[in-house]
């Protein structure tokens, strides 16, 4: 790889228009445009959004602005879910790749569903353009790595035999021992269920079997194919990639365990090759349209897309399963997605002497923007929630549900209303509503904000920050002590701009971040506490 950086940097000497022509890529004229690779540097300059897809046609497609640290395995995942693709090369010195795919077909069907949806590698936009090069050309000495990448990725794509005789560098795959693929989510911001991630994994071949479960406060779930050549690929393109716009990341394992035994079919496990399994206690059942619907698919094992309720619906585009497993595997960031579902709740059982609008919005907010709060009038145990997104209160009622505020087990449902009406003017309603649209405390208003990758459950464990030089252990232990808790460890990050604060329980650690979130500890310091999924 190195060798053809040093190659590409030999040829700038030779004025851009020869840049890559000859040795490295084959061209139909050898005058590349600007739109491709400069010497000068100054591409970036001359390349605006709007023009990326220009250009005639090709198979070769070139990709613009890759973060430093992108590997070929990601590069080629972008084109995987259009067709074969055909050869790589990487200029990792210009931030930049070429990619050929092994028809123009699959190459346009990617510029155009990358033209309606902007592709992120690693939480960063991306652009792909045609190149002027109908095909590339790479010294395969030179390229071996890539070479090496792509055989994998072709072994695994036509289901061939495990390689033989080729060694693969770690960022390809080794031969899979089981069709089961352990999968974590991390920056679980929205909600995953057990549909969205079968149809992101139905993409890459039948998925018999799904268990999804809660594991040291992270959603996982064990997934098991047919073939285990079938997990090796979805774990080559789905790993590391998110599900939504920054958050939702797949981390992606074969599991030791080689055959799952599910025993009910529900929200949380599913066997798809057998329809008849019962639901289970308390959990719903199964639609029985779904359920004909899997009895309909057994030979394909798969869901039709319609059949999931709330399901990332294919783009109006050619190949659209294609684009559709694309954007599930969240290579493409889905600012699209709908932020649906009610974005009120019901908040019931609280303690009517202690709760605030204030205090709700503060908890509340851990999970997502909170626009107005209302204690009602006539039922002061009880309060509506108006949340920024569907997501968001979806987020906060799985996550505060059953948790104790003030000493009370509080209920969090979806609420029938739209929207949380704010008083008439010049009505007094003892301060029971406020609107907090304005708040200059929302932790998500910034889009990609690293917030949205800190959303844990609550736990025991603090994490605060914005600490100033001046406060001392001490005196941030005396604080927490103070809310009425106890603080069972505490330890200061290495830049004591940040620390983790242990409470005795969750329901002593809950009224500590009532109490502290922007606490002002002086020198314009405004203390910032979330829940922490790290134990001391």
């Amino acid at each position: 790889m190195d060798g053809i950086v040093t190659d590409v940097t030999v040829g700038v000497k030779r004025g851009s228009d020869e840049l890559l022509s000859g040795s490295v890529l084959s061209s139909p004229n050898s005058n590349m445009s600007s739109m491709v690779v400069t010497a000068n540097g100054n591409d970036s300059k001359k390349f605006k959004g709007e023009d990326k897809m220009d250009g005639a046609p090709s198979r070769v497609l070139h990709i613009r602005k890759l973060p430093g640290e992108v590997t070929e395995t990601e590069v080629i995942a972008l084109g995987l879910p259009f067709g074969k693709v055909t050869n790589i090369l990487m200029l990792k010195g210009k931030n930049q790749a070429f990619l050929e795919l092994a028809t123009e077909e699959a190459a346009i069907t990617m510029v155009n569903y990358y033209s309606a949806v902007t592709p992120h590698l690693r939480n960063q936009p991306i652009y792909i353009q045609y190149s002027n090069h109908k095909e590339l050309k790479t010294d395969n000495t030179l390229n071996q790595r890539a070479q090496a990448v792509l055989q994998a990725v072709t072994a695994v794509q036509t289901a061939n035999t495990p390689l033989s005789g080729t060694t693969v560098s770690e960022s390809a795959v080794t031969p899979a021992q089981s069709p089961v693929l352990r999968i974590i989510i991390d920056n679980m911001y929205y909600p995953v269920t057990l549909d969205v991630l079968h149809q992101i994994f139905t993409k890459f071949g039948a998925v018999l079997k799904i268990i999804t479960f809660t594991k040291n406060n992270q959603f996982q779930a064990l997934l098991q194919y047919g073939d285990p050549v079938n997990a090796q690929q979805a774990k080559l393109a789905l790993d590391g990639q998110n599900i939504y716009n920054a958050c939702c990341t797949l981390r992606i394992d074969f599991s030791k365990l080689v055959n799952l035994n599910v025993k009910y079919n529900n929200d949380k496990s599913r066997d798809y090759t057998r329809p008849d399994l019962p639901s289970g206690d308390g959990q719903p059942a199964l639609d029985p349209a779904i359920a004909a619907a899997f009895a309909k698919e057994t030979s394909l094992l798969g869901l039709p897309v319609a059949a999931v309720p709330g399901a990332l619906s294919p783009l109006a585009i050619p190949n659209a399963a294609a684009a559709a497993a694309a954007a599930a595997a969240g290579r493409v960031g889905m600012p699209g997605v709908s932020a649906g579902g009610n974005t009120v709740l019901l908040v019931s059982n609280l303690n009517e002497e202690m709760v605030t609008p204030q205090s709700l919005f503060t908890l509340f907010g851990v999970y997502g923007d909170v626009q107005r709060v209302k204690i009602l009038y006539n039922k002061k145990d009880s309060a509506l929630i108006q949340m920024a997104d569907g997501h968001q209160s979806q987020l906060a009622m799985n996550h505060l549900n059953g948790q104790k505020m003030y000493g009370k087990i509080i209920r969090v449902t979806l609420s029938k209303h739209q929207t949380v009406q704010l008083p008439r003017e010049g009505l007094d309603d003892q301060g029971l509503t406020k609107d907090f649209g304005n708040s200059p405390l929302h932790r998500f208003k910034k889009p990609g904000s690293k917030n949205f990758q800190n959303i844990f459950p609550p736990s025991a464990t603090l994490h605060l920050s914005n600490i100033p030089p001046s406060a001392a252990e001490e005196d941030l232990r005396t604080l927490f002590a103070n809310t009425g808790g106890t603080v069972k460890a505490f330890k200061f990050f290495q830049d004591h701009k940040m620390a983790l604060l242990q409470m005795a329980t969750v329901e002593e650690a809950i009224q500590a971040l009532i109490d502290l979130h922007n606490y002002n500890l002086g020198e314009s310091h405004h203390l910032r506490v979330s829940f922490s999924k790290s134990t001391i």
